[in-house]
């Protein structure tokens, strides 16, 4: 069965660009950014690494590391992260897992057990569903996992705005509407009662419909 939300994140011990980690371990109490690539020296994959790399001062004022992972050995990724520096402008700073034998691939339901062992003699086509992100709570389960396909690069914004709402939400008893950006108004959720919402904003709300209750966003 795929990975769901909600699903506990497989935990694994593997190689990286920096030393071995036990993944529950390095998560420790706080969220993370686990996304994956199906080679690398591939083009999009490039871009993405070196953006997330800019972006990581922005997830570490929200207490969320970042890790990739490629089906390559760490040795490759090393001499990849000297391309991605000097065409993107950022050094990867942050660890990148090597999987050659596609462990984490097949554990992430990203690869098919019948994949083979060994990223050897795989194109990029092959590893195709390699290019997933998944975002990981404190708690170690999955809030978000996104798929896309090669042809088109992720856009790291989007996670990062969605880890703000999923923040958010986790602290207040509210949902974010379509299109959110932080500061914009929020909804209370339908598990709260009329009678709750008025103890909790005594300020009251907006609602065109009963069960569409609109606030400010709360701090």
């Amino acid at each position: 069965m795929p990975l769901r939300i909600n699903d506990e994140a497989p935990d694994f011990i593997a190689e990286t660009t920096e030393g071995t980690i036990k993944f529950h371990e390095w998560i420790g109490d706080g969220w993370a950014i686990l996304f994956s690539h199906p080679k690398d020296f591939t083009p999009v994959c490039t871009t993405e690494l070196g953006y997330l790399a800019g972006l990581k001062s922005e997830f570490a004022k929200r207490n969320c590391k970042i890790i990739g992972l490629s089906v390559d050995p760490v040795g490759n990724h090393k001499e990849w992260s000297k391309d991605i520096e000097e065409t993107q402008g950022h050094a990867v700073t942050y660890p990148l897992i090597g999987d050659p034998g596609l462990e984490v691939a097949k554990l992430y339901e990203m690869l098919p057990a019948e994949a083979g062992d060994t990223s050897e003699g795989r194109t990029p086509a092959d590893n195709a569903t390699v290019r997933t992100v998944f975002l990981v709570g404190p708690d170690k389960k999955i809030k978000l996992s996104l798929t896309y396909p090669m042809t088109t690069g992720r856009n790291f914004d989007e996670v990062l705005r969605v880890l703000d709402s999923i923040q958010l939400t986790a602290k207040h008893k509210v949902a974010t509407p379509v299109n959110w950006k932080p500061g914009d108004d929020v909804i209370i959720v339908p598990a709260v009662s009329d009678d709750e919402a008025k103890q909790k904003y005594p300020g009251g709300w907006k609602a065109p419909k009963p069960y569409l209750r609109i606030i400010p966003q709360p701090q």
